[in-house]
């Protein structure tokens, strides 16, 4: 790596898989005029909470935080759709110095009168903190006037990093479990957290579960219903996918009503297989759970295989640089690339932990780049130097792989068709051929390290 410049202050959150050891320095704040693609504690909060689909969604702030829109987050709905829309109190000049409160309340007031949501997140952003509004007094007062749980969600930009606004969001969905009836709950029963139904998956997922048998009482918050979490308390284990998002939550809900969790992925074969044995092993009482579960593994790989096959030859030594959210997703793409015949040469996060980047260096080759909360020079080189054919990230990583002149896989908010599960696995693999074999990249001119 000596061709490209460092910054020193980041020297420790950035290392090349070799022969010595290193210890990641992450989980702190980013570093200034650095551009991070990392984003803010207020999208880290809508990331979790937004899909709830039957809730109502109040920015309290300025206009151009509610540019964070479903159109940029489009988790898909089976039925309301209030999640669509993105309310703002559009704090201005005046609110600003005599305090937005009352406006806030008047918002509330109109939005649930107007649309009678199942509940209310106030989200309070950067100017919010600053100015000191009484969020949590305004959401009381119009809850006991309306009658519906309204929730103040404490994601001030500045406080913090993308992993703040989870906690955040866990804080407030929180206050939700535990409040509805649980006795219609089936003993093989799960919650599914941190599915996001960004593409369907979570419908996939679910019809997975209940193959085996498996009640699927809420997921959290893929298609999410504000009633399913208030009764989530009365599934049997919570199984978490999106470690960084929702693990906070397992945790609260382990220690409150003692519900066991496990961490799984529905990425790729094997890892998909791994999640739905992991359930099936959980309720070993029941091995009916576990025999259907071999024969929807073996249904459902053997309707993927030969299409798979058919595509690894054009893939076998192309290489792939990877920057992702939670590192627990680039763990799942790593096994799927080289499923395909692909090297990883980059892999990278924005909330990995000490654990993560340690799994991470144990998974990567020798000469992989890992980092943690990158910025858009650093990638654009690490690209160049490391010869990448494939870039795997989300919207702010698509313009980097298209001006270096390389496919693009978003595997983040803006995609449409889902990559979990066996189909998912199979539209991956379609997707990455697509882009990677185009003819399109013989015409781009390749950049060169300066």
């Amino acid at each position: 790596m000596t061709s490209i410049p460092i910054l020193r202050e980041r020297e420790g959150q950035i290392y090349q898989k070799g022969r010595e050891p290193f210890k990641m320095s992450c989980g702190k704040h980013s570093l200034a005029g650095s551009v991070s693609q990392r984003a803010c504690v207020f999208c880290g909060s809508r990331v979790v909470l937004y899909p709830i689909a039957d809730a109502l969604h109040l920015i309290h702030g300025p206009i151009g935080c509610a540019a964070y829109t479903w159109d940029i987050r489009g988790a898909l709905s089976s039925g309301p759709t209030l999640h669509r829309y993105s309310f703002s109190t559009d704090l201005r000049e005046k609110d600003v110095i005599f305090g937005g409160e009352k406006k806030l309340y008047s918002a509330l007031c109109q939005l649930i009168d107007a649309h009678q949501p199942k509940a209310a997140f106030v989200y309070s952003t950067c100017i919010v903190g600053i100015i000191g509004d009484d969020v949590e007094a305004v959401c009381k007062k119009v809850a006991k006037e309306k009658g519906i749980p309204v929730l103040p969600v404490h994601s001030e930009g500045f406080k913090g990093t993308k992993k703040d606004g989870y906690q955040a969001a866990c804080d407030a969905l929180f206050k939700l479990v535990g409040e509805g009836p649980t006795e219609a709950v089936s003993p093989c029963s799960i919650n599914i957290l941190g599915e996001f139904n960004i593409g369907g998956e979570a419908w996939m997922i679910r019809d997975y579960y209940k193959r085996m048998g498996v009640e699927v009482v809420s997921v959290m918050t893929g298609d999410g219903r504000v009633d399913d979490v208030r009764r989530s308390h009365g599934a049997a284990l919570n199984v978490v996918q999106c470690s960084g998002a929702m693990t906070f939550l397992a945790e609260m809900m382990k220690e409150r009503f003692g519900t066991p969790y496990i961490r799984v992925s529905y990425f790729g074969l094997e890892d998909q297989s791994k999640a739905l044995y992991d359930v099936a092993a959980h309720f070993s009482d029941h091995p009916e759970i576990m025999a259907k579960t071999r024969e929807i593994v073996r249904e459902e790989i053997s309707a993927v295989y030969p299409e798979l096959q058919r595509i690894k030859p054009d893939l076998e030594g192309k290489r792939a640089a990877i920057y992702v959210g939670g590192a627990f997703k680039a763990f799942s793409l790593i096994k799927a690339l080289r499923y395909l015949g692909m090297d990883v040469v980059l892999a990278g996060s924005q909330t990995g932990n000490e654990a993560d980047y340690e799994m991470l260096r144990d998974m990567c080759d020798d000469g992989t780049v890992i980092l943690d909360d990158a910025n858009p020079l650093e990638l654009s080189k690490y690209i160049i130097e490391k010869k990448a054919d494939l870039f795997i990230g989300g919207v702010k990583e698509r313009p980097i792989a298209f001006k270096m002149g390389i496919g693009f896989c978003d595997h983040n908010h803006e995609r449409k068709i889902p990559l979990a599960g066996y189909e998912g696995m199979l539209n991956f693999a379609r997707e990455v051929h697509a882009t990677v074999t185009s003819p399109v990249w013989k015409f781009a001119p390749k950049a060169v390290i300066s």
